[in-house]
């Protein structure tokens, strides 16, 4: 297995069992099962949990003085390992209905993954330590100028399609509260 693949790989995995037990569980229900079922509210749940992990606690040891626990290098596989996990979960959650709000959250979910693999190969054309610090040389001049303005643009379009996603993500959570709920 390829290292700079590695994470890609590491997802793989999960993804093919939780795709075994999503099967098995069709069976069993002899359908697909509702996203307000048990096994629907938690495949979303347990998805959208990994979801806010991928941009919570990479982007507190990205930013943060005092977090500076791990190697942002294994953060960032972290940060894919669940930015492809969760989104999945949430997908299979949806019981491929995607009306209304949910809709809109599904479509942003797949949007912000294309994104993510975008930003990573953009990523992996900049040189850098294996705390993921920049390194000058290993590029032209004018390719590594380019390649960071190429990720300056990315951040300005990944960072706010993420912030539409979780507010969406909220009000949903929040909607489905009160009517599952607050309404009984």
């Amino acid at each position: 297995m390829p290292r700079h693949n590695r994470e890609l790989w590491s997802a793989l995995i999960p993804i093919l069992g939780i795709s075994a037990a999503y099967v098995l569980v069709t069976n069993a229900l002899q359908g697909i099962p509702a996203a307000s079922s048990l096994f629907g509210h938690g495949i979303g749940i347990l998805g959208f949990v990994l979801m806010l992990m991928t941009e919570v606690l990479y982007s507190l040891r990205k930013r943060s003085r005092l977090a500076r626990w791990g190697r942002m290098s294994d953060w960032l596989k972290f940060h894919i390992f669940t930015g492809l996990v969760g989104p999945y979960m949430v997908l299979l959650h949806t019981s491929w209905k995607f009306n209304g709000l949910a809709g809109v959250i599904t479509l942003f979910t797949v949007v912000i993954v294309i994104s993510g693999f975008i930003g990573r190969y953009i990523y992996t054309r900049i040189p850098r330590t294996a705390e993921g610090l920049e390194i000058e040389s290993g590029l032209s001049t004018e390719a590594l100028k380019q390649a960071r303005r190429m990720m300056a643009l990315w951040h300005a379009i990944h960072i706010p399609i993420g912030l539409v996603l979780f507010t969406a993500a909220f009000v949903h959570i929040g909607g489905a509260i009160y009517y599952a709920v607050l309404l009984r």
